[in-house]
């Protein structure tokens, strides 16, 4: 504070490099998500069996890390762990849909669906938290949206790789599949909120019992979709399990739950939109899944809007005319 009582340059210059190293970790935490879809479809294993085994893998290097962090910080409360719990839920669910969808729509369209959670996550933080989204999420939703219909073919230029009915190739049920993992996606950014809000800044603890239940979930749910099929999975498949656990689960996690906790909601779901750009990206170079000109427009509509909401764009400012005596 100065003498006036107003906060010193150095407290706004502290904040602002807080902010900054937030939007940072959200970031990296949408660029190793961005690669999940590309190793799903590398692995060539089932939808279900890939939802509960990258959850698996993942729980291994969890554990110690968050036994650890409970001894040197504090341990999680009873709160926390059943919020926890319950974003794990909405995290196999999202999971099991998601998984499902990059099978019949294509891992760059099926990334690009799941991000309705960029309306859900802020929806709920204002229905249930009062958590008033900024003027510029607002400007900027109409943008997202129709960024994210180009993308998912809705516009009628589907990828050519991509086939079935619909328009533009686009299959309905996986793009009403991506569509429901959204919605688990969102929900699980939103209680993963409350989980990390009821300690000191944990992040390993709500993570571990997140990814818990999140196997748990995806393994129940996989009973009504033909069961697990753990065998014939070649060393191959194996290891890119094992990166998508790490890569995909832990570190991407890890960086949101980091980034997240110093952001507003609506800026959170704005930075995680450009995870589908960077997923077309990946399997274009990738996969060779090739893309229309109204998903590459939806690309470009996609990062402008996240460049408005995050003030990448600032807002231009009326000019004050000279006062004239």
């Amino acid at each position: 504070m100065n003498d006036n009582g107003a906060p010193s340059a150095q407290a706004d210059t502290e904040s602002a490099r807080g902010t900054g190293w937030a939007v940072a970790a959200v970031l990296s935490g949408a660029v190793c998500l961005s690669v999940s879809a590309v190793v799903v479809k590398l692995a060539g294993i089932d939808a279900a069996t890939t939802a509960v085994l990258r959850c698996a893998i993942a729980i291994v290097p969890l554990i110690p890390l968050a036994l650890w962090e409970g001894r040197r910080k504090t341990r999680l409360t009873a709160r926390g762990i059943a919020w926890s719990i319950a974003a794990g839920v909405a995290l196999g669910i999202d999971y099991s849909a998601w998984t499902a969808s990059i099978f019949l729509v294509g891992a760059g369209v099926s990334t690009v669906l799941i991000n309705i959670q960029v309306i859900v996550l802020p929806l709920l933080a204002f229905l249930i938290d009062r958590e008033r989204p900024r003027r510029r999420f607002l400007v900027a939703v109409p943008l997202m949206l129709v960024g994210v219909g180009l993308v998912s073919g809705l516009g009628g230029s589907g990828g050519e790789t991509i086939g079935g009915p619909g328009p533009g190739g686009i299959r309905i049920d996986g793009v009403l599949l991506g569509l429901l993992a959204g919605l688990g996606y969102g929900t699980y950014l939103f209680l993963n909120r409350r989980a990390t809000g009821t300690g000191a800044r944990l992040a390993l603890q709500p993570l571990t019992w997140a990814t818990g239940a999140a196997a748990l979930t995806s393994a129940g749910i996989a009973q009504f979709s033909g069961g697990l099929q753990f065998s014939g999975i070649s060393p191959r498949s194996w290891g890119l399990l094992i990166v998508l656990a790490l890569v995909g689960q832990v570190a991407a996690w890890l960086f949101i739950h980091h980034g997240s906790a110093r952001l507003s909601a609506s800026v959170t779901a704005s930075l995680l939109l450009l995870q589908p750009v960077l997923a077309l990206a990946a399997a274009a170079i990738v996969l060779g899944e090739r893309y229309g000109r109204d998903q590459l427009l939806g690309a470009a509509l996609v990062v402008g809007a996240v460049a408005v909401v995050t003030g990448a764009v600032p807002r231009r400012r009326p000019r004050r005319r000279p006062h004239r005596p």
